[in-house]
């Protein structure tokens, strides 16, 4: 019995001594000056790796612009966005509300077929478009027709580019639909020849270009009675510039291709 409390008392006094032996001053088998040295270069270690990283970042976003993308390769040209694929009444009402006349009075009326060239100036001006200008959009503006020609048959199309920082397109860029069958569809462009003015570009940002939208075209069906019950593809292409519209690898790249379908 004598032995085995001895092993006991000594196995308990064994374990105080690792967390704290008072002969040598040990805590957790090392001494205050060992603790000292390991914290200082635990510390002197993580203290660089933040420094290399903070260094790292800083230097980074001397390399980045607030306002453009540094590497813009993906969208070095605008593909097409069709109000909605499914050409529901609802969406072109919900499309057109940012080009009404009491948002677009806040913006400025600028001439035609000039570039609104603002890279020195720190507030960016937006160029109007009127839903009510009767350059524009007309009959396809929904405000003499909510239904966008719908109740018809005869459904207006809005088309725009996506938004690209810095694009100029030359030429005259417009938009071209044609159908994807023998026989042609007759269509009518409003502005008249699917127009892409040149003074709604070069897009600034979302942040120094607030107010900014895109030229829109409207693109009215003219179907025949041959023409109802049966789905039709479309395809829209900006064309007369220099903007890419035919690269196979990537086929919403200056166009968009959609269905539409009217019953009657």
């Amino acid at each position: 019995m004598a032995n085995k409390e001895e092993k006991a008392d000594e196995k308990q006094s064994s374990w105080k001594d690792f967390i704290y032996n008072p002969r040598t001053g040990e805590f957790i088998g090392r001494t205050a000056s060992s603790w000292a040295l390991i914290f200082l270069f635990y510390l002197v270690f993580y203290g660089f790796l933040a420094g290399m990283f903070s260094l790292t970042m800083w230097v980074m976003l001397q390399t980045l612009d607030e306002h453009t993308p540094t590497y813009r390769d993906r969208v070095a040209n605008p593909g097409e966005n069709p109000t909605h694929l499914d050409l529901t009444i609802y969406s072109l009402s919900f499309a057109t509300s940012a080009y009404n006349d009491s948002l677009q009075e806040a913006n400025k009326p600028c001439p035609d077929g000039m570039y609104f060239e603002q890279d020195d100036v720190e507030e960016k001006k937006a160029c109007q478009f009127k839903r009510s200008d009767q350059s524009e959009l007309r009959q396809c503006s929904g405000l003499a027709d909510s239904n966008f020609g719908y109740s018809e048959g005869q459904p207006c199309i809005l088309v725009k580019m996506n938004r690209v920082i810095g694009l100029r397109p030359r030429g005259d860029p417009h938009i071209n639909c044609i159908v994807k069958r023998e026989t042609p569809l007759q269509m009518q462009y409003f502005p008249i020849e699917g127009k892409l003015d040149k003074s709604y570009f070069p897009y600034y940002g979302k942040t120094l270009h607030a107010n900014y939208v895109q030229p829109v075209v409207a693109v009215k069906l003219l179907l025949a009675e041959d023409d109802y019950n049966s789905e039709l593809t479309i395809e829209c292409k900006v064309e007369g510039s220099d903007l890419l519209n035919s690269d196979d690898r990537d086929k919403f790249l200056g166009r968009v291709i959609f269905r539409v379908k009217v019953s009657k």
